[in-house]
Parts: C-alpha cells; structure tokens; sequence
C-alpha cells in the first residue's frame, strides 16, 4: 500500500516537470512518505528526516516535504515543527492529493517570504481518484479499492491516522483495472486495510472480485488484506470460478489465544479463525495462506503464546510476517501492563523459529514439479524470479525481455526456503 502511494506522490512531482534522481544530493524536492504502525518506522523517518538538515543549509531552495500515516497523529505537526523547522511542506493522509498544488504555491514566493504549510485535517470522506500515478512495478499494478477502517482494534492506530473507510466506485475501480490490462500490465493488486468489508453501489467484495476476475484478459488478480472477521466462504468461490484469481490469501491471524485476540478487540476467535482455513483448503487445497502474528502483546502470558504456536502448527502458514507488539500512542493498549522486552525478544524468536522451519517443509512439496510462472524481475546475471499462483517466489534463469511473459518454470531445487527452478523445455 505505501508503495502505491508512493507511485501517486511521484506522478504528482512529475506532473510538475521534476524528474527522479538517485542521487539525493542533487534534488528540488525530497518527500518523505511516512508510516507510524510501528514505533521502529516512526524511529527510522526522525533520522532520515534529520540528515536532509545538511542538504538544506546548503540549498536553501530545496523543498522538504513530509507526508502520510505520521503527520496525521495528534501533536505530530507540532512536533515536526520544532525538531525539523526546514520542513517547508506538511500534508495529513486526507490532503495528501494537495501537495503539487502546495508545491507550486511555495515555489512562486522569493526565498525570504517563502512560508511554511502546514495542513493537516481530519481524515475526510472524499476520495480522490485523478492521480496520475508514477508506475514502477511492472508487470504489477496496485489498485485502491477503499480507504481506512473501522474495527479499532485495541493496538492499531489506522483507523486515527486513515479515517473511517470509504470504498470507490466499482465503476472507477473497473475503468482502472482495465486501463492498466489495456497497458500491458499482468498482475493486479486490489488494496485495502479489510477489502473483506468493500461495499458501493450495493456491491460488496465478492461482487467487485467476480466482475474483475471475469475480464477478457490474460492476468492474474490478487487482493489484500482480508479480515478473519469478514472473510466468507462467498470469496472462496469467486475465488475458484476465475483462473485469474490467484489461489492466494493473506489472512492475518495476529494471535492464537482467545484471551489475546478479545485484548486486541479482533472480533473472532481461535476457533473461528481455525474454520476458516478449514473451509479455504476444502475448497482451494493448493491455496497459499500468508498471515500477521504479533507476539508480546499486553496481557500475553505463557499459555498465550503457546496457544500461538499451537495455531501455526496446525495451520501451517506458507508464509508469516511475524512481529513484536510496540505501543502507539492513542490507543486503548498503550494504557495497558506492558509485557518486558526480553521476554518478548524470547517468543519473537521461537515463533521465527517455527515458521522457517514450516516454509522450508512446505518448499519441499514444490521440489520436481511444474508452475506458470509471471517474471517480475531480472538481475544483472539473468537470474530472473517470479511467482506461483498461491503466493511462491521461484529464482530461475531468463533475459530481460521475458519480464511479464508468463513461462512455466520446472522447480528443481531448494535452498531453506527459497525454491529454483528452469524454463521448461530449455534450461536458460
């Protein structure tokens, strides 16, 4: 999702007539497009924003500019301005859409008049679809299909930084969708924080998921991120009615207790959750399952956790992005008991543990067997990867000029995790 984002703020700097440098030394205008889910990302943006103070003091016209998840927190632009006054432009997640426009009116004042914006608003209603959009994943394309979130769970500050959801058009979504197949793109992201609770125009998910799916092209669809809350067994069967429906689903579980998962306000249980993938492999029995599960979050004992690495056990994730709970200021957990860090350090290291080792068994059903493969991508020594379906990536060897050409790839070797394989019918 910030990678899209990031795709809109560049086709709006260029829009403008700026072109991107790899070198930062020589920029007009630096934006750093934030995120604040974790404590370590809102870290890591301070320093970064930090080292551009020398850049400023030797181009008094650069144009800094800070935009995205962080600006919008309370207190946050008066924060920014006080530990980074050289920030000239400050825009929240709802105005975003604004910044050419800011940019222009500060490039139009002589340098001693030239003002500071500072616009942060409350998380609108409106959407705004008439970005142009700097597209640098080919053959992927993301595509927004709403907005925010309403669930509020106990830990997470989106909903406060993102605003309550709003979902698109299906209308604007299809024009999209097939503007971007008409360009010759292969694999479409739909987006959202729960695309579960998609609903316009009387269309829900599934509806906007079937319409899509049924397109006349060659093209795989893929969507995240689901909620367990909100996922149905409608979604599986849009699922298995189109090809282009990639047999994949990223469902984060976030915790195996009960206990927890009421703590967080997650709004399903362990068992729920547990029917859910029992369904998915009943009726997708190859479907790669991805999940989110957090460790140390307040109130977690012992018995919680094990109940966590019961439920990875069992389900069996093909993949998991695993992570310590850090608290966010303005939420209901931050005013938690906080559990110490070496204890979290502890668990965060059995649960890596547990899944490297499930990926690798799981790695090993793919050894000797045959994939449609979609290139995305190839390094200096035609080492080129590319996915399965359900969410596999596989390193095998081709030029460049088989980027976005689908090519079925025979896996014949696996290292940990990773799988290799070569062109069926000629080894390249």
């Amino acid at each position: 999702m910030n990678v899209h984002e990031s795709e809109k703020i560049a086709g709006t700097l260029v829009s403008l007539g700026y072109v991107a440098t790899d070198d930062i030394n020589f920029a007009d205008v630096i934006v750093f497009n934030t995120c604040c889910i974790r404590d370590s990302a809102e870290k890591k943006i301070y320093a970064k924003i930090g080292d551009v103070k020398g850049l400023k003091r030797l181009n008094e016209l650069l144009i800094v500019c800070v935009v995205g998840c962080m600006t919008q927190q309370t207190g946050m632009s008066d924060t920014l301005k006080s530990k980074f006054p050289f920030i000239d432009i400050v825009l929240g997640t709802s105005n975003v859409h604004l910044l050419g426009e800011k940019i222009k009116e500060i490039s139009s004042f002589y340098l001693k008049n030239r003002k500071k914006i500072y616009e942060i608003t409350d998380s609108s209603t409106e959407i705004v679809n008439d970005f142009y959009e700097l597209r640098t994943s080919y053959p992927n394309a993301w595509v927004n299909i709403m907005y925010g979130c309403n669930n509020y769970c106990t830990y997470c500050i989106v909903p406060f930084v993102r605003g309550r959801e709003r979902s698109r058009s299906p209308q604007s979504i299809l024009d999209e969708v097939k503007r971007l197949l008409d360009e010759g793109y292969k694999e479409i992201t739909l987006l959202g924080q729960n695309v579960n609770s998609y609903f316009s125009d009387n269309w829900n998910f599934a509806k906007l998921l079937d319409a899509i799916g049924a397109l006349s092209f060659k093209f795989r669809l893929r969507f995240m991120t689901s909620h367990p809350k909100d996922f149905s067994s409608e979604i599986v069967d849009i699922m298995t009615a189109h090809k282009s429906i990639c047999n994949f689903i990223h469902l984060p579980v976030q915790a195996g207790s009960n206990n927890v998962l009421k703590a967080m306000g997650r709004q399903y249980t362990r068992e729920k959750y547990l029917d859910l993938i029992s369904m998915i492999r009943n009726k997708i029995p190859d479907c790669g399952i991805t999940s989110d599960i957090m460790v140390g979050f307040p109130t977690e004992s012992d018995e919680d956790f094990f109940e966590t690495l019961e439920l990875v056990k069992a389900v069996r994730f093909t993949n998991a992005f695993t992570f310590v709970y850090s608290p966010r200021t303005g939420t209901v957990a931050q005013k938690m008991l906080q559990i110490p860090a070496n204890i979290k350090k502890e668990r965060i290291t059995k649960l890596i543990e547990l899944q490297n080792q499930i990926s690798q068994e799981k790695s090993y059903e793919y050894l000797n067997k045959t994939y449609e493969i979609l290139v995305e991508g190839v390094k200096d020594n035609d080492l080129a990867c590319g996915k399965t379906s359900n969410g596999r990536l596989v390193n095998f060897k081709c030029g460049e000029s088989k980027i976005g050409d689908f090519l079925n790839i025979h896996v014949d070797k696996v290292k940990a995790s990773a799988l290799w394989g070569h062109i069926e019918n000629g080894r390249e």
